[in-house]
């Protein structure tokens, strides 16, 4: 059984004392949560005072980059060492917006994956189609180059450890959902790539949807059976918000 995972990419979002003061308020409203596992990625600034006021609590803490040395002649680059260090479990590879602004290829997230794994650190590795690569119907050709390509060279034990977001990125920020309908049948194929990859590992790995999840969609969102949790960007800044999505099974009730 597949524990669902909420994770919250906050973005560039948030000073110190503003995501300090988010987390505090988030530890009270979500203390009483068993059933799924909840994770945030503030700014790498805010990392390390996020991570000590979220010890002894059921909040995970994790990167939203990192780059594939451990150390060296890197300006402005963040290394696997130093993400683990500030107290992170997890760490995003490949957002979509890291493609799209700063010219991540599969071929570089390939490469942070195997970092972050190699460190100790659980990588969310990123998928998704744009909204002309969907019109033009090469949605599951994208989403299986981006899988094979991004997600090659691993072992059988490390392949059970990684998580898969699909964003659709026509639906990221924009208000548009992916039918759960749409994201199963994403899903679904992508976990029978991963099977043609790494076999069993793929019925253990949980594979997130991002785009646009809110309090409305989560729960049909959830039904499905290849989705196993969310990657929250909006509506992981506010607290009342992100809670709701962490409770969304006791909304089915």
């Amino acid at each position: 059984m597949r524990k669902p995972l909420m994770a919250g990419n906050w973005k560039m979002n948030k000073t110190i004392p503003e995501a300090i003061s988010v987390v505090k308020a988030l530890k009270s409203a979500v203390a009483d949560v068993t059933d799924v596992e909840i994770l945030i990625c503030p700014t790498f600034t805010a990392l390390y005072a996020v991570s000590n006021e979220v010890k002894d609590s059921n909040i995970n803490i994790g990167a939203q980059s990192l780059f594939w040395e451990t150390k060296g002649a890197f300006t402005g680059e963040v290394s696997p060492v130093m993400v683990k260090d500030t107290g992170c479990s997890y760490v995003i590879i490949g957002h979509s917006e890291r493609r799209q602004y700063f010219g991540e290829t599969d071929e570089i997230i390939n490469k942070k994956m195997k970092a972050a794994i190699t460190i100790g650190l659980t990588p969310i590795v990123c998928i998704g189609e744009t909204l002309k690569e969907r019109e033009c119907n090469i949605t599951f050709k994208v989403i299986e180059k981006q899988t094979r390509g991004g997600l090659t060279g691993l072992t059988l034990e490390q392949a059970a450890l990684v998580v898969i977001a699909y964003e659709p990125v026509w639906a990221i920020g924009t208000g548009k959902t992916a039918t759960p309908d749409q994201a199963q049948e994403v899903h679904a194929f992508v976990r029978k790539i991963y099977a043609e990859m790494y076999k069993d590992a793929a019925e253990k790995i949980r594979i997130l949807y991002g785009g646009s999840v809110n309090s409305g969609n989560v729960s049909e969102l959830m039904k499905k059976p290849d989705i196993d949790g969310g990657l929250v960007g909006g509506a992981s800044l506010e607290v009342e918000s992100f809670a709701k999505l962490v409770k969304y099974s006791k909304q089915q009730l």
